[in-house]
């Protein structure tokens, strides 16, 4: 007898998604089971070549018969790196222990974890919802895009924009937060190419899932970016001053 999933019974994705997100959760304090070496070859080519990273994603779901990740190195790896990123910044421009502190705490838990997760979840709603495609027919097993790999969507995008605003960033602040119209440009230049970047990736993450369908949405906060980026130019706002004086108000 052919298996059916009926319309009104969640599917063995969602059915799985608890244990999932617990056992995620218990190997986040188990270092010897990460494997860190694959780690760095994602982020290294999620910065080069991130189409490779994605047919990766595609031989996880025949093996582990799962989109998301199983090993949480990646997020592991990014939070230490976003700290160690946090104390540079602050070793630079802080002007107190307690202070770095709040800068290290805000910037992992508000830029990275709380922000990620609003928008996994928003991605997560909007693809179960309206991107995915009409089953052909009621044999079919239903497909749903797991929170978990949203996450993972989230994170894979975010590591090449911590790469470019926070890391490049930090080399060029001192030029990017002086006054003038080259500061200015090259700043609204970098924060362009680092959000477009992300959104790019977000795209790509989802459009490897043969399930959904319309995954062009994801392009269109790009084009959104690069309408804004010269509006903000013209209005002088700088967005390195901006997120400098937003943390260090009393050092830029």
């Amino acid at each position: 007898m052919l298996p059916t999933v009926s319309k009104g019974r969640p599917s063995s994705s969602s059915s799985r998604t608890n244990p999932m997100l617990l056992q995620y959760l218990r190997r986040i304090i188990k270092w010897q089971q990460m494997d860190i070496e694959y780690t760095f070859w994602q982020m290294l080519h999620l910065c080069t070549s991130p189409k490779v990273v994605y047919q990766h994603t595609k031989y996880h779901k025949q093996t582990k018969n799962q989109w998301a990740r199983d090993d949480p190195a990646f997020v592991v790896i990014c939070t230490l790196l976003l700290a160690v990123a946090s104390l540079a910044y602050c070793a630079a421009y802080a002007h107190s222990a307690a202070h770095a502190v709040f800068v290290v705490l805000s910037v992992l838990f508000f830029h990275f974890l709380i922000i990620g997760a609003v928008l996994a979840t928003f991605c997560w709603f909007v693809t179960n919802a309206y991107l995915r495609e009409e089953a052909p027919n009621s044999h079919v097993v239903e497909q749903r895009v797991e929170w978990l790999y949203a996450f993972d969507v989230h994170c894979n995008s975010f590591f090449p924009m911590f790469v470019m605003l926070y890391v490049i960033h930090y080399f060029l602040s001192p030029l990017l937060v002086a006054h003038g119209f080259i500061p200015l440009l090259l700043s609204n230049l970098l924060f362009m190419v680092g959000a477009s970047y992300y959104h790019y990736l977000n795209f790509l993450g989802y459009d490897v899932l043969p399930f959904l369908e319309r995954t062009t949405f994801f392009l269109f906060p790009i084009g959104v970016v690069i309408i804004l980026s010269p509006i903000l130019i013209l209005s002088g706002f700088n967005p390195s001053r901006h997120f400098m004086n937003m943390y260090f108000s009393q050092r830029i």
